[in-house]
């Protein structure tokens, strides 16, 4: 295990460039441990929608969390706005750092995670393998 401590900077899409710092590390396996900072707008599908809602105003990021796989990534993120209210769901593409995001990566290159069907859920999940 090796941890990858991040600072995105701002305009960077959320995902995308997690995406990227992990490709650019030669691997195909990570968990987020943390994540903070903001984002404008911030892009979320929520439990058991189908539909992405957009949040156009500044939005602080509370917590992140997830995989990430060569194939896909699961990011889950909570968000305040400025009145205090908090939402939180699925990373979509699009969430765009406004000021900066502090995310510390957990490196596994021991490991292969992979985005495979399940019939059970009916969606890609999870899938691990030895490396």
């Amino acid at each position: 295990m090796k941890t990858l401590p991040l600072r995105l900077l701002p305009g960077d899409d959320l995902r995308v460039a997690l995406e990227a710092r992990l490709a650019g590390q030669c691997g195909n396996a990570a968990f987020v441990l943390s994540g903070i900072g903001s984002l404008k707008p911030a892009r979320l599908r929520l439990a058991g929608a189908e539909q992405i809602i957009e949040l156009t105003d500044d939005v602080e990021i509370l917590t992140l969390a997830g995989s990430l796989a060569a194939n896909g990534s699961h990011l889950h993120i909570s968000v305040s706005d400025r009145e205090g209210r908090v939402l939180g769901g699925h990373v979509a593409p699009g969430c765009i750092i406004h000021t900066t995001a502090e995310v510390l990566l957990v490196l596994l290159p021991d490991w292969q995670l992979r985005r495979e069907p399940d019939a059970a859920t009916g969606y890609a999940e999870l899938s691990i393998h030895p490396r």
